[in-house]
């Protein structure tokens, strides 16, 4: 059996074991282990800026620190100030057939949390669940991907200074010890990845019935929603476009933009870029797409684009390295790959609308997205896209921040996921809600017992069902006495 395999099950095995022996680890336990962890992130943070590159042939080290290392650190600051109150049991009412009784929800650790996560962001994407996970009281398993063997082995070494491992364990390998990890008896699965992935996840953790929270992706639109926008859109649409080359779940994909300022906006979508990154080629503000094929994906969807009608604009120098500029691509049609796949890439497809009700029904005709970007909307109109389109999560005026602030969930919905983590969404995902009834000594619970028929009863049923209608009592009464028995 392959080593790392044999390891992983051995690891369950004896994390099940140690969550058995101490199931429930008190505040401030948990609170330690997430100071640690914050101590880790801080004295380790230029080696992972360099070990990401790394892996990336090219990362911008801003963008590293700024996702990678504060992230998890505004996550675990986050938790530290609002653990406490997670952790309280929840006074529930009781029916008022059962008044003067308790009713409470008590959160319980589930038990081994697994996190599978993806080569885009390999640290942010590990630790955001495990601070989830460790505020709840569990212990976790990470599997890193093998496009990050940098990252994977800074990150167990980083993780062994603070845990043993049957408290918290990384794992690299390829994709078969990828698909051994997904059949583990978890007692939850937490996977970031696409959505053709995310299908075998689901179906792999359904052999044990292990409850998943997957983060997919999917094509997130950024709507200008009115001339007045266009300029600010550009800009913000630019930035996140080119953040870590738009290998990012939460990146704009495409945008609908009124169709009378399409050329303009895609103009200012230009010039945003060449102010943010002049140069691209050796920018070490500008992020390498990962890895060869990556890049070449990027080139042949700019291909097919073109091939079928389409204008990209080269945003900055081209070179024949794995640095490539932003392109904006107008004439978009249904029929173009652009226009169908998840981009996760430097190329920002321009689509013109002529009417809001236009773009909400172009957006809501789609798979679900993880994220949708209004610029420009307001009152009446905010409200109609909130209500009338579904996304992860929404964000107005600019991209992808509402991730970084984590009193709100973060997760997708249909296409682009189910389930949340983060704040406090992260904390009940990751617990078990255990809903628990407490009879008071002296209530008379025995007036519901048989025989049945007594005047308690009666006036129960009498009170919360009223009268049935008879000839509906006649009808199945009837239907009965024609039935004829099966032979």
């Amino acid at each position: 059996m392959d080593t790392i395999v044999q390891r992983m099950q051995d690891t369950f095995e004896q994390q099940r074991v140690a969550f058995l022996a101490k199931p429930y680890p008190t505040l401030s336990e948990r609170k330690a282990k997430l100071k640690a962890l914050k101590g880790l992130l801080k004295r380790y943070q230029d080696r992972i800026a360099v070990a990401v590159s790394a892996d990336f042939g090219g990362r911008s080290p801003a963008e590293t620190k700024l996702i990678e290392v504060l992230g998890p650190i505004l996550e675990i600051n986050h938790a530290l100030h609002r653990m406490r109150q997670w952790m309280e049991p929840q006074r529930r009412a009781t029916e008022l057939l059962f008044l003067s009784n308790s009713a409470l929800v008590n959160y319980q650790p589930k038990g081994v949390v697994g996190v599978i996560t993806p080569w885009n962001f390999p640290l942010y994407l590990s630790l955001g669940p495990l601070v989830a996970a460790l505020a709840a009281g569990n212990r976790v398993m990470i599997k890193m991907s093998e496009l990050s063997p940098r990252a994977t082995e800074l990150l167990a070494q980083m993780l062994a200074e603070c845990f043993a491992e049957d408290e918290v364990a990384v794992f690299g390998g390829e994709v078969a010890e990828a698909q051994a990890f997904s059949h583990l008896p978890f007692n939850h699965l937490v996977f970031t990845g696409s959505p053709a992935v995310g299908h075998h996840i689901m179906r792999a953790a359904a052999q044990h019935l292990t409850p998943v929270t997957l983060e997919l992706g999917g094509k997130s639109p950024a709507l200008v929603a009115s001339d007045s926008a266009v300029e600010m859109a550009a800009e913000r649409v630019a930035h996140g476009k080119a953040f870590s080359s738009g290998q990012v779940c939460l990146a704009p994909d495409y945008a609908l933009v009124p169709r009378h300022q399409l050329d303009a906006f895609a103009g200012a979508v230009e010039r945003s870029f060449r102010r943010l990154y002049p140069t691209v080629q050796g920018n070490h503000d500008y992020t390498s797409m990962a890895c060869e094929p990556h890049a070449q994906r990027i080139r042949d969807l700019l291909v097919d684009a073109t091939a079928k009608g389409g204008r990209a604009i080269a945003c900055g120098d081209i070179g024949a390295g794995r640095r490539i500029p932003l392109h904006v691509v107008t004439g978009v049609r249904d029929d173009m790959r652009i226009a169908n796949e998840e981009l996760f890439g430097p190329i920002l497809p321009v689509v013109g609308y002529e009417t809001l009700d236009q773009a909400i029904e172009y957006i809501a005709a789609r798979p679900r997205p993880l994220a949708l970007y209004a610029f420009g909307c307001k009152g009446a109109e905010l409200d109609r896209l909130t209500k009338l389109t579904h996304s992860g999560g929404l964000c107005v005026d600019d991209w992808g921040w509402h991730a970084f602030n984590h009193d709100l969930p973060f997760g997708g919905t249909g296409n682009s996921g189910m389930g949340s983590y983060h704040g406090e969404e992260g904390f009940r995902e990751l617990s078990h809600a255990k809903g628990t009834f407490k009879r008071a000594p002296w209530f008379p619970m025995g007036l519901f017992y048989p025989p049945y028929g007594n005047l308690v009863q009666r006036l129960v049923f009498k009170f919360y069902l009223g009268h049935a209608d008879p000839s509906l009592a006649d009808a199945s009464l009837g239907q009965r006495a024609t039935q004829v028995p099966m032979q």
